[in-house]
């Protein structure tokens, strides 16, 4: 709904008296909406969090450098050297968070990718589990028949 359509019927609702037996029912103030994408991982979320601020700070001291160099302050030297410093460690940190979200769809899997590696993966362990779990009943049933002797004839 957009703010007009909204501003209309906000100035509709208020002239027009209400019906008997019809209660006004007050708009919404929140309206909930599907979330398109999935919520990232912690560790994911972590690591772009620490990029953001690093990413931030970096540029912060990189508009003081310029002032201080357009001032002429001795304060001017000492900062470039450190804006470079810190424009490494920035680049580090977002290098960070790639290597994480990497790390962290090898290790559980690409949900959104039908011939994902882990998907298989996890698919041929479950193969096995159920392989040697009915193995195992097998094993036990032969067991059973074997002690017993002829006590089923």
């Amino acid at each position: 709904m957009e703010t007009d359509e909204r501003r209309s019927g906000v100035r509709a609702a208020a002239a027009a008296p209400e019906p008997a037996g019809r209660a006004r029912v007050p708009r919404q103030l929140w309206v909930e909406e599907p979330a398109e994408r999935r919520r990232m991982p912690d560790p994911v979320r972590t690591a772009a969090v620490r990029a953001v601020l690093i990413m931030s700070l970096t540029i912060i001291q990189a508009v003081v450098a310029f002032l201080c160099t357009l001032a002429g302050s001795w304060l001017a030297f000492p900062m470039v050297v450190s804006g470079v410093a810190s424009t490494v460690v920035a680049t580090w940190s977002v290098l960070d968070v790639w290597v994480t979200r990497q790390v962290w769809n090898q290790r559980h899997g690409v949900v959104s990718v039908p011939s994902s590696t882990a998907r298989r993966m996890r698919r041929e362990r479950r193969a096995a589990r159920r392989e040697a779990r009915s193995r195992a009943r097998k094993e036990a049933r032969i067991r059973r028949r074997g002690a017993g002797g002829l006590s089923r004839a």
